[in-house]
C-alpha cells in the first residue's frame, strides 16, 4: 500500500464565518453554508442540491475513491465473501393467517425482497408484489410496509424511492394484480381496519408524521378524513393493531411521554377514544384481551409492568396490576393472545421470553445457555394459537426462526440461516466481560473472536457502540463480521449507558445531563479492553451510526490517541446547531434526549460542552472515515459534510481524514441488498487498511 503521504491533495471547503449568540455565547460555524436552503426541495428531489454544494460534495466523494483506491480488490474480495454466506434465493418462515400465510422471498441476483402468499398448507405460492421489478430504473427503492386486508383480497404497500423516508401508499388488487388509482403520498404506514377502511400516518411539509387519516379504499385521497392532529411538534403519531385486531391503535408519543387512542375495527368512523391522557414521563402500550385492556406501563414502575383495565372505563384510576414491577427487570415488550399472555424481558444485559396462561396465571420462561444472545418475538397475524414463535441467535450461532409450542413446551426449529459458503460456530468464541467504568459501572461488552486469535495485546479490536434513545443492541449473528474476524480481528459490542441494557437506569443514566457517562462508558470499555490484552491502545477501530456515530465524533475528541481508527455512519456530530433549528424534522422530539439549548442556558452549555462539531480542535485525530446520506432526514447529510471540513482543518496528524455521501440514499444508505454489503466492504477495507498499516 502506498505511504499515507503520496495521497492526493484532499478537497477544502471554504470557510464562510456566521456567529450567532445564545445565552450570550458566540457561536461561529465556518461551514454552515453547506446546510442547503432548499433542503426540503432536496429530500423530495435530490436534483434540487445546489450546483456548489454539490461540486463539494462529489469532489469528496472523489477524494475517497482516490485514497482507498488502493483497497478496490480488498473491496472486491470482502464483498464477495460477504455475499457468498448469504443465501441468494431465501425466504422467510410462511406466517399463517386464516387460510393463507403470508412471506418474503428473495431470488438469486435479486436485490429486492418479494411479498409472497401460499395456502397455509403450503400449495399454491403466489408473488404479491416483486420488489425487484418495482425497483426497475430506480436509483433507489425501499419498501416500508405491505399489510394484507382482512379479507385477503387487498395489499396495502408503501414505497420510498428517494431514501427521504416520504412513502407513498397504494393498494394493490391481489386478484388481478393491478394497483388501484388512489395513491396517497408522503405516508408512514397503513394499518386495515376493515376490507374497506384504511389508517395511515401522514407527514406535514417538515417531514414529521403528526397527522393519522382515514381512507375508503377505491377513493381519491383528495377525499380522506383526517381522523387525529397532534399540535405539538415535540410529538410524533404512529399506527398499529392490537393483536386481536380489535383496535386500532395511535400511539403519540416523544421519548419519554406517550399518550394511546383507540378506534374500534368494527366501527372505523367513531372518534378515536383515549386511554389515558399524557403525563410527563409516563410511558405505556396497549394490548386487548377479552373485556380488559393489558397495559404495559412505566407507572410506579422504573423498569415497566403490566397492569389491566375494562375496556368501558381505561383510565388509569381503574389500572389494576397484573405483571408486578421488580427492579432491574426490563419488561421490553407484551403480546396477549388468546390464551396467554407472552412478554420479552430483559435483566443483566440478557433478554428472556416469560409466558403467562390467562386460565390459571401459571408463567414460565424459555431459557437459553450462551453467554451472550439474541433474542426476538415473532408476533405473527394470529390470535387464537398456541404456537409461540420467536427468533434466536448468537454472535457465533446463525439466526435460528423457532415455533414453540406452548403447553408441551416443545420447540421445532423451523428455518436455521443458510452460509452457503460454510460456516463452523465451534471456530469462533463469543464471551460477555464487564468492564469497568470511572464512576463505579460495570459495562457489558460482548465479544467475537476465532479460536487461535492471540490475547496477547497484538489483535486489532472493533469496537461498535451506540448508547442513546433506549436501544439495546444485541449480541446477534452477523455474516459480515465474520470477515474481519477471520483475518484476527476481535468484535466488541460496548452495552453503554444510554441504553436500556441493565434497565431503564440503564437509558436515563446515559442522557441530557448524565449524557457523558455515555461517551466516557465507550472509553472506559476500550481501555479496559486494551488492559486485560484483548487488543492494546492504538489499536482499536471504533464504529457507531447516527446517535451512535455522534459517539464517534465525542471520543474522536476526547480520547484520540485510544484509537487508531474511527467510523461513523450518517453521524449526528452537528447536535448543537441541529438542536438549535426548530425548523429540522427531529429536533423538538429530540430536546428531551439531549436538552433544548434554545430555552436552557444550562442545556445549551451541556450540549456545547460535547457537541463533536463545535469541539473539533488542533490535535492528532485518528483515521477517519464518515458516511452519510443525501436525502437522510434523520441525520442531514451537511453533519457530517461540516464535520470532515473542520477536522481536515484542524488535525495535527496525517492520517486519513475522507468522506463519502450516497447521493441516492437516506439514512439506511443503499437500499439494495447487495449494494449495502457494498458499503460495508468499503469500511471494512478502511479498518483493514489502517490495522495493517499499524501492524507493520
Amino acid at each position: 500500500m502506498p505511504p499515507l503521504g503520496t495521497l492526493p491533495a484532499a478537497p477544502r471547503a471554504e470557510k464562510r464565518p456566521v456567529t450567532v449568540s445564545h445565552h450570550g455565547v458566540s457561536v461561529t460555524d465556518d461551514y454552515g453554508w453547506l446546510r442547503a436552503d432548499n433542503w426540503q426541495d432536496v429530500m423530495r428531489d435530490p436534483t434540487a442540491l445546489p450546483a456548489e454544494i454539490r461540486a463539494y460534495l462529489e469532489a469528496e466523494n472523489a477524494y475517497t475513491d482516490a485514497v482507498l483506491g488502493d483497497t478496490k480488490e480488498l473491496q472486491d474480495k470482502l464483498f464477495a465473501e460477504m455475499k457468498a454466506r448469504i443465501k441468494e434465493d431465501d425466504n422467510s418462515v410462511p406466517s399463517p393467517d386464516g387460510a393463507w400465510a403470508y412471506y418474503s422471498s428473495f431470488v438469486t441476483g435479486g436485490q429486492y425482497p418479494r411479498v409472497m402468499r401460499s395456502k397455509r398448507d403450503g400449495s399454491g405460492e403466489v408473488v404479491l408484489l416483486d420488489g425487484n421489478a418495482e425497483a426497475q430504473g430506480k436509483d433507489y427503492w425501499q419498501l416500508g410496509s405491505a399489510n394484507h386486508s382482512p379479507d385477503h383480497r387487498w395489499l396495502a404497500y408503501a414505497v420510498d424511492d428517494k431514501g427521504s423516508e416520504l412513502f407513498t401508499l397504494r393498494i394493490r388488487d391481489l386478484q388481478t394484480g393491478v394497483d388501484l388509482d388512489d395513491a396517497v403520498p408522503d405516508t408512514h404506514g397503513g394499518v386495515w381496519a376493515d376490507n374497506d377502511t384504511l389508517f395511515y400516518v401522514k407527514l406535514d411539509n417538515d417531514h414529521r408524521p403528526l397527522e393519522v387519516w382515514r381512507h375508503a379504499r377505491g377513493t381519491a385521497a383528495s377525499a380522506d378524513v383526517l381522523v387525529y392532529e397532534e399540535k405539538d411538534k415535540g410529538f410524533y403519531v404512529g399506527l398499529g393493531r392490537t393483536q386481536s385486531a380489535r383496535f386500532i391503535t395511535i400511539d403519540v408519543h416523544d421519548h419519554q411521554t406517550t399518550e394511546v387512542y383507540l378506534i374500534d375495527s368494527a366501527r372505523p368512523f367513531d372518534a378515536p377514544r383515549l386511554v389515558a391522557p399524557r403525563r410527563f414521563g409516563h410511558e405505556y402500550s396497549v394490548e386487548h384481551h377479552g373485556d380488559d385492556l393489558i397495559i404495559m406501563t412505566n407507572k410506579d414502575a422504573e423498569d415497566f409492568q403490566i397492569l389491566s383495565a375494562p375496556i368501558a372505563s381505561p383510565a388509569e384510576a381503574h389500572w389494576q396490576p397484573l405483571v408486578p414491577h421488580r427492579s432491574g427487570r426490563l419488561i421490553i415488550e407484551a403480546v396477549a393472545y388468546k390464551n396467554y399472555l407472552v412478554r420479552l424481558e430483559r435483566e443483566e444485559s440478557l433478554p428472556r421470553i416469560v409466558i403467562r396462561r390467562w386460565a390459571d396465571g401459571v408463567e414460565h420462561s424459555i431459557a437459553f445457555d450462551e453467554e451472550a444472545y439474541s433474542l426476538g418475538v415473532s408476533q405473527g397475524y394470529e390470535y387464537d394459537t398456541g404456537t409461540l414463535r420467536f427468533t434466536y441467535s448468537s454472535m457465533t450461532t446463525p439466526s435460528e426462526v423457532i415455533d414453540y409450542d406452548i403447553e408441551t413446551k416443545t420447540r421445532t426449529l423451523r428455518k436455521r440461516q443458510e452460509i452457503p459458503s460454510g460456516h463452523n460456530p465451534t471456530d469462533y468464541v463469543t464471551r460477555r466481560v464487564f468492564a469497568p467504568t470511572r464512576d463505579g459501572e460495570t459495562v457489558p461488552v460482548s465479544l467475537l473472536y476465532r479460536k487461535g486469535t492471540p490475547l496477547d495485546s497484538t489483535a486489532p479490536l472493533f469496537l461498535y457502540g451506540y448508547g442513546s434513545y433506549g436501544i439495546s443492541i444485541p449480541a446477534s449473528f452477523s455474516t459480515t463480521r465474520l470477515s474481519l474476524v477471520d483475518r484476527g480481528f476481535v468484535f466488541a459490542i460496548a452495552h453503554i449507558r444510554g441504553g436500556k441494557d441493565k434497565g431503564y437506569r440503564w437509558y436515563t443514566g446515559g442522557k441530557k445531563q448524565t449524557k457523558l457517562n455515555t461517551f466516557h462508558d465507550f472509553i472506559d470499555a476500550g481501555e479496559y479492553l486494551a488492559k486485560e490484552k484483548f487488543t492494546t491502545r492504538g489499536r482499536i477501530v471504533a464504529n457507531g451510526g447516527s446517535a451512535g456515530g455522534m459517539l464517534m465524533g465525542v471520543v474522536a475528541n476526547m480520547a484520540p490517541d485510544l484509537f487508531l481508527g474511527i467510523i461513523a455512519d450518517v453521524p449526528f456530530v452537528d447536535v448543537l446547531n441541529t438542536m438549535l433549528d426548530a425548523s429540522l424534522p427531529l429536533t423538538p422530539p429530540e430536546w428531551l434526549e439531549w436538552g433544548n439549548p434554545i430555552e436552557s442556558e444550562k442545556e445549551f452549555a451541556l450540549i456545547a460542552s460535547y457537541s463533536p462539531y463545535d469541539n473539533v480542535a488542533a490535535k492528532p485525530y485518528p483515521h477517519i472515515f464518515a458516511y452519510g446520506g443525501l436525502t437522510d432526514p434523520r441525520v442531514t447529510y451537511w453533519e457530517p459534510a461540516k464535520w470532515i471540513a473542520r477536522l481536515r482543518a484542524n488535525s495535527t496528524s496525517d492520517n486519513m481524514i475522507v468522506m463519502k455521501i450516497n447521493m441516492a440514499g437516506g439514512h439506511g444508505g443503499a437500499s439494495g441488498r447487495f449494494e449495502q454489503l457494498h458499503e460495508m466492504a468499503l469500511d471494512y477495507a478502511f479498518a483493514l487498511k489502517i490495522s495493517d498499516r499499524a501492524g507493520a
